[in-house]
């Protein structure tokens, strides 16, 4: 692939993600901060990404999503979801637009 394609579907995977809510928070996984990193190889995807809490009762449910989403985006040809703790999710992750849509100020929670 060359760099213009492998940037037009690094945006095409980004836009899928931001299509999964999660249903706890109502705001999409990318802005809360959930997507740790996204690489693509050959049109290979693979998403790192973690949930707010350890045992978090949305994990399938965010990872199946994820999978789901980046598969339904144009030049993909397979999907990793690799669900990791480290670092440790926090608000400070999140976007300025999800804190202002949660009502949290720069202090955090």
């Amino acid at each position: 692939m060359s760099d213009a394609q492998d940037e037009a579907l690094a945006d095409g995977v980004m836009m899928a993600l931001r299509r999964v809510i999660d249903p706890e928070l109502g705001y999409n996984i990318v802005d809360l901060g959930l997507v740790y990193r996204v690489e693509i190889e050959d049109g290979a995807v693979t998403v790192a990404m973690t949930t707010t809490t350890r045992g978090c009762p949305a994990t399938d449910y965010l990872r199946g999503g994820a999978e789901a989403a980046v598969s339904s985006a144009p030049g993909v040809g397979s999907v990793s979801i690799a669900l990791t703790y480290d670092p440790p999710w926090g608000p400070e992750m999140m976007s300025p637009k999800a804190r202002e849509h949660l009502g949290i100020g720069d202090g955090g929670w």
